[in-house]
């Protein structure tokens, strides 16, 4: 426990010290006014409890009371949702299908920036896109109309690395350049991240790069966990790409193997508003934080209720306060 004011402790011991020798000087001549009254038998027990009881929890609450105005403070441990969250968008051409209105990444975009308006100004929002390669459009931040803004700029073209992705995920968490390591090299040491979470919006349809499980794995050991939210239609629709119509439908079985390796879940969509429920599912870590908890109000309500019961008392048993 600590004091904003700690002077005043030393001010409550000196002033409860003087008021339990002023009661004692004054319970001295009271016994022996009564003595020369000839009052001067032994009291009872009940008696003797009676004619202290009132005095002593007044002066109970007087330290009591002084040591509330010195404000104390304890530190709680409160559970609070923080850290960083990267919103990983695929931008791939079978992002453009419009088998979920009005494309799938216009459906992704739309969950995402609910997603991040109900985020707490404690979540660091960062923004990262994905095809063939990937790329940090935003930084994690608490500035969340940013985040929000980065996310209105996005724009479908490309193919599908996944595995770059997380690459440039975990780059971006760890502060540093991220890449698989060869043949019988050991792996990156890339710290411990727990309350960093990677939030991956695709149809898992992956078309090349670096390893994906592999990739997973590494998140897996910074302690980065990935939640992937799947986005399309088990149904597909079709694209056109450089004059060709290609078919492309939603593939869940990548999507959940990258989030279970790191301890995160496949959260699948099936329509907008599905996925809009969806991101609302998305389980961020608590952490804890110890915050200075003020003890004033405590020790006042406590010094109170005591002065109250000695006034009450000592009117009942002796027809006056004190």
């Amino acid at each position: 426990m600590t004091f904003l004011y700690p002077a005043l402790l030393a001010v409550a011991a000196l002033v409860t010290a003087a008021a339990v020798v002023a009661y004692g000087r004054l319970q001295k001549r009271r016994t022996a006014a009564l003595a020369a009254a000839g009052f001067g038998g032994p009291a009872s027990r009940l008696a003797r409890v009676r004619r202290h009881l009132p005095y002593a929890l007044i002066l109970i609450a007087l330290p009591i009371l002084l040591v509330g105005l010195a404000r104390p403070q304890a530190e709680v441990t409160v559970p609070r949702v923080s850290g960083t969250v990267l919103l990983a968008f695929d931008v791939s051409n079978s992002m453009r299908a419009d088998d979920v209105s009005p494309t799938r990444l216009g459906a992704a975009q739309a969950a995402a920036k609910e997603f991040v308006e109900d985020q707490p100004g404690t979540v660091d929002v960062g923004v990262l896109v994905f095809g063939d390669q990937a790329l940090l459009t935003q930084a994690p931040t608490d500035d969340h109309q940013a985040a929000l803004t980065a996310i209105g700029r996005l724009s479908a073209g490309g193919g599908t690395s996944l595995g770059q992705a997380i690459l440039v995920g975990l780059g971006t968490i760890t502060g540093k350049p991220v890449a698989l390591p060869e043949d019988g090299a050991p792996a990156p040491e890339l710290g411990y991240w727990p309350s960093a979470t990677i939030v991956i919006f695709s149809d898992g349809q992956e078309t090349g790069g670096p390893d994906v499980t592999a990739a997973a794995e590494l998140a897996a050991a910074a302690g980065v966990r990935i939640q992937a939210v799947g986005v399309g239609t088990e149904r597909g629709a079709t694209v056109e790409v450089d004059g060709f119509q290609l078919g492309t439908a939603l593939d869940e079985s990548l999507l959940t193997t990258v989030a279970q390796t790191t301890g995160g879940a496949y959260l699948p969509a099936g329509d907008a508003d599905t996925l809009t429920d969806t991101t609302k599912a998305i389980d961020l870590r608590l952490t804890a934080k110890k915050e200075p908890l003020e003890l004033t109000a405590p020790f006042a309500g406590a010094a109170l209720l005591l002065l109250l019961l000695g006034a009450v008392l000592g009117t009942r048993w002796h027809g006056r306060i004190v």
